[in-house]
């Protein structure tokens, strides 16, 4: 595979990382996209040499050019975040794809497959970092991503049945959580958030998906109570463990699943 392929792979990556900090901040705001990207210090607009992911960031030294204070790690974080994910998946998708003398990027399932799965990478970065942040996952994002990703799945021929089930066992997972909690425990997001993940993973991949966040949770929950950041009972934003979840099975959902089993 030629090098300038991969590189165009990651430079593609670290644009929409851009474009997902900027969605994130206007989602906060309720403001438009369309509008220029400005410094949410000073509010001055910020010039398009100032906008290269991750460049503009080191060339600046972390700094707005116009008011001097800092800019958040943020930006470079995600935008470097998601062109590395984005080089994943195509890397790992092109191992699955047998490669003909046929250019491989004009394979229809490739296609399809990369760009479903660049598409939920990008809707859990924006999940991760939503709730990580205000402890809240938007509808706005969740409930158009199931009907995107039933649609990408329905033309991967994925089972309809088995999308379906796995939607509501996800989102049910949480509904009962939520209904016995009285909302203590997660919130309505999370409901929304597991039947993306349902819809995305099909089963048993939404299981494995869940299973690896409980499981990191615990870590770090246990890790932010020893180093008395949180206190027992603490709130702890759950979308943020269920997206890093769903991304990691994306890309091993074969090896947990039988880990689990062997384990279990």
């Amino acid at each position: 595979m030629p090098i300038l392929i991969l590189i165009f792979v990651f430079l593609f990556g670290l644009i929409i990382g851009s474009f997902l900090n900027c969605l994130i901040w206007r989602l906060h705001k309720k403001e438009g996209l369309l509008n220029r990207s400005y410094c949410p210090k000073c509010k001055k607009q910020i010039a398009w040499y100032d906008n290269i992911p991750v460049l503009s960031f080191i060339m600046l030294k972390g700094k707005c050019r116009q008011c001097k204070k800092p800019i958040s790690w943020q930006y470079p974080i995600v935008e470097l975040t998601t062109g590395i994910l984005f080089l994943i998946v195509f890397i790992a998708n092109l191992k699955l794809t047998p490669f003909n003398e046929f250019p491989i990027i004009f394979n229809s399932k490739f296609l399809i497959t990369i760009l479903r799965d660049w598409f939920l990478v990008s809707v859990m970065t924006v999940i991760f970092i939503y709730d990580l942040r205000w402890y809240l996952i938007l509808d706005i994002i969740t409930l158009p991503a199931c009907l995107i990703m039933l649609i990408f799945n329905l033309f991967l021929n994925f089972s309809l049945w088995n999308l379906l089930i796995s939607g509501i066992i996800g989102g049910s997972f949480f509904l009962i959580q939520f209904v016995v909690s009285r909302g203590r425990w997660i919130g309505g997001g999370d409901i929304r958030l597991g039947l993306l993940m349902g819809l995305a993973l099909g089963w048993p991949g939404v299981l494995a998906a869940v299973i690896i966040a409980y499981f990191i949770g615990s870590i770090v929950g246990v890790g932010l109570i020893l180093a008395g950041k949180k206190r027992w009972g603490s709130e702890v934003p759950l979308g943020i463990f269920l997206s890093a979840g769903t991304i990691i099975t994306l890309f091993w959902q074969t090896q947990i699943i039988n880990w689990y089993f062997n384990v279990f």
